[in-house]
């Protein structure tokens, strides 16, 4: 998730931005946390952050402070039903690559529906929160199995409990993944099964790279 967001996008897109966002967040959070108790390796990795020039050090600058905008209401519930569903996938492979294979989830309209929604507005892509958590080469969001679905799929059925507002809102939803070997071809760039030809960039980083091409 992390590196393909780091290496894969453009240096200014928000999502590659977004990263390193919350992982100067991660780091700033840990490094104040351990500092009482090994105040000279606080102190040395706080002078050596290179976004953080002038800085008073680690102990002039005040105890953990996050943002409350961190706190975002069914983000947390989003994430880790996305989660729950990746680890069927993954059951469902027996350890193969994950990039090797696309990822049907199917929901019953709802709740979890809307949540996943949240990580992928399409109903298709390559590129979304959603199939980042999945770690697929391609994800695909459906209310209800699509026509097309072979009698003998392999159909993982789970359920996942949401509980948002302290307990005042509580559902229990299923749903279905189904994986199946991707027809594209391996990237030579991002190595996801996002191409046309193994000897061509997929859509999403040829775009970077014609971005970085017309930035220099």
């Amino acid at each position: 998730l992390l590196s393909c967001r780091l290496y894969c996008e453009e240096a200014k897109d928000p999502k590659r931005r977004s990263c390193q966002t919350v992982l100067a967040e991660a780091l700033d959070i840990i490094v104040r946390s351990f500092a009482p108790i090994l105040p000279h390796l606080a102190e040395e990795v706080f002078q050596y952050i290179p976004y953080k020039k002038d800085s008073e050090g680690v102990f002039r600058t005040g105890w953990i402070n996050a943002s409350s905008a961190w706190k975002k209401p069914g983000i947390e519930e989003a994430i880790e039903g996305a989660c729950a569903m990746r680890d069927s996938f993954l059951g469902s492979i027996s350890g193969k690559n994950a990039l090797e294979y696309e990822v049907i989830i199917v929901i019953e309209p709802g709740l979890l529906f809307e949540l996943m929604e949240a990580l992928q507005a399409e109903e298709t892509s390559s590129v979304s929160q959603l199939n980042e958590i999945m770690m697929a080469s391609q994800t695909t969001l459906l209310s209800e199995l699509p026509k097309e679905t072979p009698s003998d799929a392999n159909i993982i059925k789970g359920t996942f409990l949401i509980n948002l507002e302290g307990g005042d809102i509580c559902e229990q939803s299923s749903y279905k993944v189904i994986a199946r070997p991707i027809a594209k071809a391996k990237c030579p760039r991002c190595r996801r099964y996002t191409a046309e030809s193994s000897s061509t960039p997929c859509p999403r980083c040829l775009q970077v790279l014609a971005a970085g091409k017309g930035s220099t």
